[in-house]
């Protein structure tokens, strides 16, 4: 199945570095190769693979090589000092593409040395707007079953699932998490690895956590930091004017894989609801430099609303997600009449979207999620062209 970023990232190739990060297994390295096929000379070095890594080390690639794919650098030392060099020396025919299953996307933290240098595409499981027009559409269930990663998704046997995803928690744990930093604890990050399985929805207590896990807070924040780094957890932090102050608030933490939440049915149709916003908010960032984000709001008194999407300091648009309630949510309500926003109530078993006001309306989750894709939009705005 061809993946949404594909022809975004041919666009991008010639006019600088293109960075493609997500989780492990999302589909990086296929989508990589598959893009490989539209150039005449193109190389593909893993720095997992020692013959790899020596050619990578000695920049040995032949001139001719018009396309370079460069994966798990981010394991290389300094590797950003020399993907810099790379870039700088390089032929003007060479196009450079860059995966990661790390957040390469960090460079805030960094400095500028890659400054002007790339672009970044999010790659992220399935999403029922991804999978719209397609043999796979309408396809909630399967994805709050399966999750969205490709493998496990189109495996025909749930048994092969369900493997697949056993392997893909213990190579998570065993190797990526030892590979990222070194961990003497294994036992505690796996523990709280569970553990966030069932908080999913619900604000989480760094110092919660750490009780539960008989470790301090401290480390049990640098845990779940790790987890997130990986593109295996997110945080969705409760939103405010104030950013300092949102970052000291409880988040809410969801999982890329929505098969790796506890299988109760409304917290699996939350993270999936999650995941799929997330993408959205990538998307707008990636191709239309929005600076959007992914929030949830909460009072003191206890009103809450599940997600809220950001642009700069102010709210778009207000996201309630209720597996079968059509009544609408008054919190819901309550924050879509003080901040004068569209609040949507995503109801998954509903026949069909109706208006509760002027501001709230009651949606099917089907639809409204299949329409939430700039690439989606931009490829049929350019098919009706």
């Amino acid at each position: 199945m061809k993946r949404l970023q594909y022809d975004a990232i041919l666009k991008d190739l010639p006019k600088k570095m293109v960075f493609l990060v997500g989780p492990r297994q999302a589909g990086k390295t296929w989508l990589a190769k598959e893009i490989a096929k539209s150039f005449k000379h193109s190389v593909y070095l893993n720095y997992d693979r020692l013959e790899d890594r020596e050619i990578i080390k000695n920049e040995s690639w032949l001139d001719s090589t018009d396309f370079l794919v460069l994966d798990e650098l981010h394991k290389m030392p300094n590797w950003k000092q020399y993907i810099k060099g790379v870039f700088d020396t390089k032929l003007d025919h060479l196009c450079i593409l860059i995966t990661g299953s790390a957040r390469l996307d960090t460079f805030h933290s960094a400095g500028d040395s890659l400054a002007g240098r790339y672009f970044v595409h999010h790659l992220l499981p399935f999403s029922p707007a991804e999978l719209s027009e397609t043999e796979h559409t309408q396809n909630i269930d399967r994805l709050m079953e399966r999750g969205g990663f490709p493998e496990p998704f189109l495996m025909q046997a749930s048994e092969d699932a369900d493997r697949w995803r056993k392997q893909y928690t213990n190579g998570l744990i065993r190797e990526d998490i030892l590979d990222f930093e070194r961990i003497y604890d294994l036992r505690a990050i796996e523990l709280i690895l569970n553990l966030l399985r069932t908080r999913v929805g619900s604000p989480v207590s760094y110092s919660s956590i750490a009780r539960d896990v008989s470790i301090s807070p401290t480390t049990a924040k640098k845990y779940i930091e790790i987890l997130e780094a990986l593109y295996i957890v997110f945080r969705v932090t409760p939103f405010t004017h104030n950013i300092a102050r949102s970052l000291l608030k409880e988040p809410k933490i969801y999982f890329f894989d929505t098969a790796m939440v506890e299988n109760e049915i409304g917290k699996r149709y939350e993270n999936m609801v999650a995941v799929s916003l997330l993408k959205y908010v990538y998307e707008r960032n990636d191709y239309l430099g929005h600076r959007a984000s992914l929030n949830y709001l909460r009072t003191k008194e206890g009103k809450e609303v599940d997600f809220c999407i950001t642009q700069h300091t102010s709210i778009e648009q207000l996201i309630e997600a209720k597996h079968g309630e059509r009544t609408i949510d008054p919190s819901l309500a309550h924050f879509s009449k003080k901040y004068n926003v569209p609040g949507i109530q995503l109801v998954k078993e509903i026949k069909n979207e109706f208006i509760e006001n002027d501001n709230s309306t009651v949606c099917r989750a089907q639809e409204f999620l299949e329409r939430l894709s700039i690439l989606r939009a931009q490829k049929n705005h350019e098919g009706r062209s």
